[in-house]
């Protein structure tokens, strides 16, 4: 099976991504890369794809990954009806109950009325 990757290269600090197709199975560097089909830079936000190759590869069932299908669709490029995006994480905060907004609001006393109006 083929998946649709970002591989990173660049210099230290300073990433530039080829997107790739390659062979699922293995790992990410050691993996026969099967075609290049576009480059993204994450500093310009400046995308080229050869989007003839990524359908070809898409509808012979290539997986693109998470950010892979972020940008092909950005880029105007139609996804498989097969492909399903990833759900959206919500963080939730471990102890709610402590959090500010959720602690009762404090009704004013009758000592911190008079307070206020004697000064």
């Amino acid at each position: 099976m083929l998946a649709i990757r970002m591989q990173r290269n660049g210099r230290t600090h300073l990433p530039m991504y080829r997107i790739i197709v390659q062979e699922a199975q293995r790992h990410p560097l050691s993996g026969r890369v099967v075609a290049e089909v576009g480059n993204y830079n994450p500093h310009t936000k400046k995308t080229t794809l050869d989007k003839e190759k990524v359908e070809f590869y898409l509808s012979h069932g290539a997986q693109p990954s998470s950010r892979v299908a972020y940008v092909l669709k950005k880029e105007g490029v139609k996804l498989p009806d097969w492909y399903k995006e990833p759900a959206a994480k919500h963080g939730k905060a471990k102890h709610a109950d402590k959090l500010r907004k959720n602690q009762p609001k404090e009704e004013p006393t009758a000592e911190t009325e008079a307070e206020a109006t004697t000064e």
